[in-house]
């Protein structure tokens, strides 16, 4: 199976929940929220750096729990500024 290439907009996307996921960590070890999630801390670490951009819903669902965060507000702040329709060029 060939895997469709990411946009821009999804690889942004992406990078902000990482982003976010290490920010609602704060001082927590990687290993200590990665296991109370039952996920790898590479996995984490992946999801984190930005380099898995589309992880699983089940997996940003046990993250957020374990966390502590909001799958709503988790949802919304991925995308807060950003604009897909910026990626795509207008055609005459």
């Amino acid at each position: 199976m060939v895997r469709t290439p990411l946009t821009p907009w999804e690889r942004q996307r992406g990078e902000r929940l990482g982003e976010l996921l290490r920010e609602a960590r704060g001082g927590r070890s990687m290993v200590e929220v990665a296991a109370r999630a039952g996920l790898s801390s590479e996995t984490l670490r992946k999801i984190e750096t930005g380099r898995a951009p589309t992880p699983a819903f089940f997996t940003i669902s046990a993250l957020a729990n374990a966390l502590g965060l909001s799958l709503d507000a988790l949802a919304e702040a991925c995308v807060v500024g950003l604009d897909p329709m910026e990626e795509q060029p207008l055609t005459a």
